[in-house]
């Protein structure tokens, strides 16, 4: 048999069309991010602003429970934020995609529709690393030093886990949202989700009702793991800030079983 047959569409199985179609989809999104410079300096500027309003503006009038640097508290909590935060990113892509007639583009060419999410999704956690190796190139200016090895790699990677799941969220939403204008209010329920959390003070130090519900918010996991392995941990009184780690893994595969499939099946319910 030669090249020329393995190259038909015919010889080739579903598998490959499906990572070829999610290849194309990923280099359209990131040409996007190349020709659009100043939605890269917003993107990834924002971080880098966060990370210096909170730590000199707030820094010295916060306190750690059981002492400590807040910068040290601080940064992992912001870390997660900016992981969380993105979801609105993604929601504002996919839902301009869809009033444009880019998503009913995709979907009149034969190509699978899991390739158009999972391409959004990959694109989205390339971008998530950019912003979290300049955050963290921010904070090491700062003065936080973190515990490096093994450690720095597993709270790295427990970020872009975090990240990871909260895209479906993001997709499902974009696509279920009517214009970019309202993808953009997402962003009222973005920011009590992040702060009512351990991100910024220890939930020990909120009332108790508030702080119960600080403490289940997947976020609080994923700050405190990132805390734990980066050689500043801050320990609870209750099971999911004991298991932090755990639960940085969990709430993930929870998210994420709930929100992939929900944007899978509403991206294949869009009229043509």
């Amino acid at each position: 048999m030669s090249a020329t047959d393995l190259s038909t569409p015919g010889m080739r199985g579903a598998a490959y069309w499906l990572l070829a179609d999610c290849w194309n989809i990923v280099r359209r999104g990131l040409t996007h991010y190349q020709r659009q410079p100043v939605n890269i300096a917003w993107q990834l500027g924002f971080p880098i602003m966060s990370v210096l309003l909170y730590g000199y503006v707030f820094g010295s009038a916060m306190k750690v429970p059981g002492g400590g640097d807040y910068n040290d508290f601080l940064m992992p909590g912001m870390f997660a934020m900016t992981m969380a935060f993105g979801f609105i990113n993604t929601a504002t892509v996919v839902v301009y995609d869809s009033t444009k007639g880019v998503i009913d583009r995709f979907r009149s060419m034969p190509m699978a529709s899991s390739a158009v999410v999972a391409g959004r999704g990959i694109t989205d956690i390339i971008v998530a690393c950019a912003e979290l190796a300049i955050m963290m190139l921010t904070a090491l200016a700062m003065g936080w030093r973190p515990d490096g090895g093994v450690g720095f790699l597993g709270a790295f990677g427990l970020l872009l886990w975090l990240r990871f799941s909260l895209i479906w969220i993001g997709v499902w939403l974009g696509l279920i949202v009517p214009n970019p204008e309202a993808a953009g209010g997402l962003f009222a329920v973005a920011f009590p989700f992040t702060m009512i959390s351990s991100i910024f003070v220890a939930p020990q130090l909120m009332p108790d009702w508030l702080g119960w519900v600080a403490v289940w918010n997947p976020i609080s996991s994923t700050a405190a793991a990132t805390r734990e392995l980066f050689g500043n941990p801050v320990g609870g009184d209750t099971w999911v800030e004991q298991h932090a780690l755990l639960m940085a893994g969990v709430w993930p595969v929870i998210l994420t079983a709930i929100f992939l499939p929900l944007a899978v099946r509403r991206f294949k319910k869009l009229s043509r």
